[in-house]
């Protein structure tokens, strides 16, 4: 934890993201509990993994569902095993499925920019995405796509144990949350995720897309930084 730690913030998001901006896009406040327990996932070997290294290996041949034979890679997580703040996305995009890691294309650089210009590294939180593999085109996960791949991520969450979750664009949020609401009903809350304090802003792509959206989620970033401040 880093307390009162008083954190920089480097730049408006306007000069954040600017770099970023000339290319197209590739397709109540809840107590949170000691000990997090997210809902029952599997009976599987895999469920009661006590690594994220062990969880990993038991999962990254899965073929439940029709994107595991379309991967290239399997999009686990990566970042501190140990954060305090979980970042959540949709799920993995070219580069992701390229690489085999989470934001690594050119929305991943924006989000990186995004965390530093609050004083967060990658290193310190945890990133991963809803689904681990990527749907063709990029197009929206189905719904069973997302009820099969979601206990993986109760499991990671399960694991990390974080005290935040920063929720990437509306399909995460919805997910998540298990409702339908706009992202301009979701930002400026807190939520509760089974006892985690969660806010929902925009997916770094949708900001590449429409620029005019930065600075919501800069004060979601600033709100993100401040809670985890004052924990």
């Amino acid at each position: 934890m880093y307390g009162q730690h008083q954190y920089v913030v480097h730049a408006d998001p306007a000069s954040v993201v600017a770099d970023l901006n000339t290319e197209p896009v590739r397709d109540h406040e809840p107590e949170v509990t000691e000990i997090i327990e997210m809902p029952a996932s599997s009976t599987e070997s895999w469920a009661v993994a006590s690594t994220l290294g062990d969880l990993h290996d038991q999962i990254c041949t899965c073929m439940q569902c029709p994107l595991g034979h379309t991967r290239t890679n399997f999009v686990f997580g990566s970042g501190n095993p140990n954060a305090d703040i979980m970042v959540i996305g949709e799920a993995p995009g070219a580069d992701e499925d390229e690489q085999g890691l989470p934001f690594v294309g050119r929305a991943g650089q924006l989000l990186t920019k995004i965390l530093e210009a609050v004083s967060l590294s990658r290193d310190e939180v945890y990133i991963c995405n809803i689904l681990k593999c990527r749907p063709p085109n990029n197009r929206k996960p189905l719904a069973g796509e997302t009820d099969q791949c979601e206990p993986y991520l109760w499991k990671q969450i399960e694991l990390v144990q974080p005290k935040l979750i920063l929720a990437l664009g509306l399909t995460a949020a919805n997910t998540l949350l298990k409702n339908k609401e706009s992202m301009t009903n979701l930002r400026g809350k807190i939520h509760d995720y089974h006892g985690i304090r969660t806010l929902v802003t925009y997916h770094p792509a949708a900001l590449l897309r429409n620029p005019e959206w930065k600075k919501f989620t800069w004060d979601d970033v600033k709100h993100l930084r401040n809670l985890y401040d004052a924990s």
